[in-house]
């Protein structure tokens, strides 16, 4: 039976909840993607993923379904998670304007672009988990689970804190972060951290969920 250890652990009435929670994924790179499989492999049957981008080879160090170089990102992991639901949607600050949350028991933003990242806190932070900064990183043990507000020793954070208070926006929501120094000046990133970062986040769905 596929999912009877989930249910062993979780429970009938827990793993029930899991299948019917409706859950959206801005970004399915390094830690989008990993946050998707372990969702899926977990029992969560709702889940919608979002992207606009295709698989480039410099990907395929770290993301799920990047061996399709040059195919598209929602495409491909359509056909490894039959079932899932796609949005090929650029991330814009007008489709966070008009594109309605509100269906969606939890969001997940695992994208790229700090001010539509910023958007969309302002507007779902009740239901968001959110990703900052997994590249340039190595070490697991340094990831952490934070309000945005007790966020540290993450520049990405940090912009994120400072320009929410600019507009005098103060609510809460979940942060993954790690605040380990960066271990190179480029774009260089370890899927063991990226990976981590999207199964921490599939933890803290999974726990909201349930609790």
């Amino acid at each position: 039976m596929r999912y009877q250890r989930c249910r062993m652990l979780f429970g009938e009435e827990n793993f029930e909840k899991l299948q019917n929670a409706k859950i959206l994924i801005l970004g399915v790179g390094g830690v989008g993607s990993y946050a998707l499989d372990c969702l899926y492999r977990s029992g969560v049957s709702d889940i919608t993923i979002l992207d606009y981008d295709s698989y480039d080879e410099t990907n395929r160090n770290r993301q799920i379904g990047s061996d399709a170089v040059g195919a598209s990102k929602i495409e491909t992991l359509a056909q490894l998670y039959p079932g899932i639901h796609t949005i090929e949607q650029q991330m814009t600050m007008l489709w966070v304007e008009s594109f309605d949350f509100d269906p969606y028991d939890i969001i997940i933003d695992a994208a790229d672009t700090t001010k539509v990242k910023i958007e969309v806190a302002k507007k779902c932070y009740k239901k968001l988990i959110m990703s900052v900064g997994s590249a340039k990183r190595w070490d697991t043990s340094k990831i952490e689970v934070a309000s945005i507000w007790k966020t540290h020793g993450d520049a990405l954070a940090r912009k994120i804190r400072n320009e929410l208070k600019k507009s005098k926006f103060n609510k809460n929501f979940m942060v993954i972060f790690s605040p380990e120094e960066d271990k190179c000046q480029e774009k260089g990133s370890f899927v063991g951290v990226t990976g981590a970062f999207g199964l921490t986040i599939c933890s803290e769905v999974i726990k909201r969920i349930i609790q």
